[in-house]
Parts: structure tokens; C-alpha cells; sequence
């Protein structure tokens, strides 16, 4: 039952994260993409206040501690915040979605070059087909009647942007999982929280100062706030707390949640529709999970 219960956390929360890249689209037509970021941290600052107590159990935090935590802040709040929202401005919820399909590979790729991991035939060949998937992508954008060199330039960029947002959250995945043995979720939550808005807070105030909040309408102020808490509190928590019962390998094929949540937001919630070479793009991104993912039987003597 704790195993259900923790891959029901991990699935939940790749749907918020999901839900929640491609709801910062039209988030991103109201406000600059560093005054976003920078008021998403605060919101979660201001929730998770009371997280940041140290419990009487906590074993002490050696020096790798510190690190670990400095890292998924910058990898997986600070840089995958800035990527994933100039990547989204750039190109589209849709597009965001199919190449978040990447994570699992990305994953394995990361473990293979940071932790010595072995990469499986079957590792390699998703890893392929999510590249190529990313590739179909953008060279299907740049051949559908986009009106100039400029958009063409845009999309590319946009879907690079993307690419690096998945580097960032396959880091935070590997590096959570180390987490999870030495702090409980909460803390981790408002620890990298608080990490990221240290480090997003220059970058922030020097976008506010450009910034008239006056004309803001009340619903991208309700919007604001679901972003905030689903970004920097449920998704995070949600995420450590399964990781903690379940491997980081078996996590990844939740991470199967995260583009479809994306893609259905798109589509229901903001009207977007997938070309035919979108949807080739996202099968091929779907295989690439289903294929990097997948149990593997136990070798028999």
C-alpha cells in the first residue's frame, strides 16, 4: 500500500508540473519571465515558512548535504525556471510538452555520465528516439508555414530552451533521490524553494522595477497563485515523498504524466492544437518512456 500510495504522489506530481508548464503561457503574456519566476519562489517562501523549522531527528548536514541542495536549487528551480518559461514564451505549451517527454532518457543519460551507470541497449534506444523526437519537432516547426526567417529562429531557440529544461530536471531527479536519504520532503521543499529565490531575487527586483503591476486582471493574479504553489510546494513535495519509497529508475516512468498534462492543457485549457508532425513527435517521445521505463524481468539462470 506505501508503494501505491508513493507512486500515486510521483504520478500527481508530474501532472502539476505538467499542468503547470503549460499554464505559464498565458502567465507569460501578463508578466517578464525573471519577475515570474521571482514571484512564483516568494509564494512558496511564504507557504512553506513553517517547513523550514529543523526537526529534533535531523541528523546533522555534512558538506555533500549542502552541496546536493545548492544544486537541485540551481539546476532544478533557478535555471529549469528561467528555461522552461523563455522556452514556452518562445514556443508553445504543446511543444513544451512533447520534448518534457525527454526527461526519462535524459535521466539515464545523466546517471550514465555522472554516476558511472550502465546504459542498457533498450536505455540507448529510447534515449534515440526521444532526440529524434525532439528533432522531428523542430524541424516540423521550422517547414509549416512559419512567416519568417525571425519565428523559424524563435521556435528553434525555444525548443533548445526546452531541451536544457529537461537536462535541469533530470539533474534535479538524480540529485533528489540522494536527498531523500538524509532530510524528509518538507524540508527539501522549502530548502531549495528558499535556495531559488535567493538566487532569483536580483534578477527579479531589476524586472519589477520595469514592471506596472497596476493593469494586472484579477484572474492572472489567481493564476499567479496555483503557479506558485503547484511549482515550488505540491509538485516538489509530492516528488520527494514518493522518491523516497520508490527507486529513481522505477520513478521515471511517471515522468510519463508530465507531457500528456502538458499537451491536454494545451489543447482543452488554451487551444492549441498538434500538427500531424507534433503528433508523430509525441509518439515517438511516449516510446521513448514506455521504452526507458519499463520494468525489466529479472535475469534467470
Amino acid at each position: 500500500m506505501r508503494t501505491i500510495v508513493a507512486q500515486g504522489c510521483l504520478a500527481l506530481s508530474m501532472a502539476l508540473v505538467g499542468s503547470y508548464v503549460a499554464l505559464s503561457k498565458p502567465l507569460l503574456a501578463v508578466w517578464p519571465v525573471f519577475l515570474l519566476a521571482w514571484l512564483r519562489f516568494g509564494i512558496g517562501a511564504l507557504a512553506m515558512l513553517h517547513w523550514l523549522r529543523r526537526p529534533a531527528e535531523e541528523p546533522p548536514w555534512t558538506p555533500a548535504t549542502h552541496r546536493l541542495l545548492f544544486l537541485s536549487a540551481l539546476l532544478g528551480n533557478f535555471l529549469f525556471s528561467i528555461c522552461m518559461l523563455y522556452g514556452v514564451a518562445l514556443s508553445s505549451a504543446t511543444a513544451a510538452g512533447v520534448i518534457m517527454s525527454a526527461i526519462p532518457a535524459a535521466v539515464a543519460l545523466l546517471g550514465w555520465l555522472w554516476l558511472k551507470e550502465r546504459i542498457s541497449l533498450r536505455q540507448a534506444l529510447a534515449t534515440a528516439l526521444a532526440v529524434s523526437g525532439i528533432a522531428v519537432l523542430s524541424a516540423g516547426g521550422a517547414n509549416q508555414g512559419v512567416a519568417s526567417a525571425a519565428q523559424a529562429g524563435r521556435g528553434t531557440l525555444g525548443h533548445l530552451l526546452l531541451v536544457a529544461a529537461v537536462l535541469c530536471e533530470a539533474a534535479y531527479a538524480v540529485i533528489g533521490k540522494r536527498l531523500t536519504s538524509v532530510l524528509s520532503a518538507r524540508r527539501i521543499t522549502a530548502l531549495i524553494n528558499l535556495w531559488g529565490l535567493v538566487l532569483m531575487t536580483p534578477l527579479g527586483l531589476w524586472s519589477a522595477l520595469h514592471f506596472d503591476g497596476s493593469a494586472v486582471p484579477l484572474w492572472a493574479w489567481t493564476l499567479l497563485l496555483f503557479y506558485g504553489l503547484a511549482a515550488s510546494v505540491w509538485s516538489v513535495w509530492l516528488w520527494m515523498s514518493g522518491l523516497r519509497r520508490v527507486s529513481a529508475s522505477q520513478a521515471g516512468v511517471f515522468t510519463v504524466m508530465l507531457p500528456i498534462s502538458a499537451c491536454l492543457v494545451g489543447m482543452v485549457v488554451l487551444g492549441e492544437s498538434l500538427e500531424p508532425v507534433q503528433w508523430l513527435a509525441l509518439a515517438m517521445g511516449l516510446a521513448a518512456v514506455i521504452l526507458a521505463t519499463w520494468p525489466q524481468r529479472a535475469n534467470q539462470s
